[in-house]
C-alpha cells in the first residue's frame, strides 16, 4: 500500500509543481516540489517508495510539461539514491537528514537538468549555470527544512517497534 501511496502523491506533487508552485515564486527560486518530497519520502519511508515516487513523478513532469520523455525520472532517480545514501550516513541525525541532503542533491539535480536539457533540446543561454540554480536550490533546503522533520518525526513515532517479551 505504500508503493501505491508513493505514485499517487508523486503525481499530486507533479500536478502542484507545475500549476501552483510558479505562483510560489520568490525571485529567481522556484521549488522543485517533487524532488524535496522525493527525499523527504526516501528517507523517512525508505529506497522503495522513493524510487516509485521518483520515477513516477518524473514520468508526470515530463508528460505534462512536454520535456524530453525519461530525463526528469533520470535525474530523479539518481537523487532519490543519493538520498537513500546521505539518509544512512546521517542516520544518528535523522531529523536533519533531508536537510542536508535536499540541499546537496538539489544542487545536483539542478545541475543534471541544466545539463540534460542542453543536451537534448538547444542549448540554453546562461553563463554561469551554478549561480541561476542557487536560489532554487536555497528554495529546496528551506522547504526541506520545514517539513521533513516533522514527516520524519510521524513516521517514526507510527512505526511499531518490535520487542521480545519476556
Amino acid at each position: 500500500m505504500t508503493l501505491l501511496l508513493a505514485a499517487v502523491g508523486a503525481t499530486v506533487a507533479a500536478l502542484f509543481e507545475l500549476t501552483v508552485a510558479p505562483y510560489l515564486r520568490i525571485g529567481d527560486a522556484q521549488p522543485h516540489l517533487v524532488l524535496v518530497f522525493g527525499i523527504i519520502v526516501t528517507i523517512a519511508v525508505g529506497l522503495e517508495a522513493g524510487l516509485v515516487w521518483a520515477f513516477v513523478g518524473g514520468l508526470a513532469l515530463d508528460v505534462l510539461a512536454q520535456r524530453p520523455l525519461g530525463s526528469t525520472p533520470f535525474a530523479l532517480l539518481i537523487c532519490v539514491g543519493g538520498a537513500s545514501v546521505l539518509g544512512n550516513v546521517f542516520s544518528r541525525v535523522r531529523p536533519l537528514a533531508p536537510i542536508i541532503a535536499t540541499f546537496v542533491l538539489s544542487l545536483v539535480y539542478s545541475l543534471m537538468m541544466f545539463a540534460l536539457m542542453s543536451a537534448l533540446r538547444s542549448s540554453l543561454p546562461v553563463a554561469d549555470p551554478l549561480s541561476a540554480v542557487m536560489p532554487s536550490v536555497l528554495y529546496d533546503t528551506v522547504l526541506a527544512a520545514l517539513i521533513g522533520p516533522l514527516a520524519i518525526s510521524i513516521h517514526d513515532h507510527r512505526v511499531q517497534v518490535e520487542r521480545v517479551d519476556w
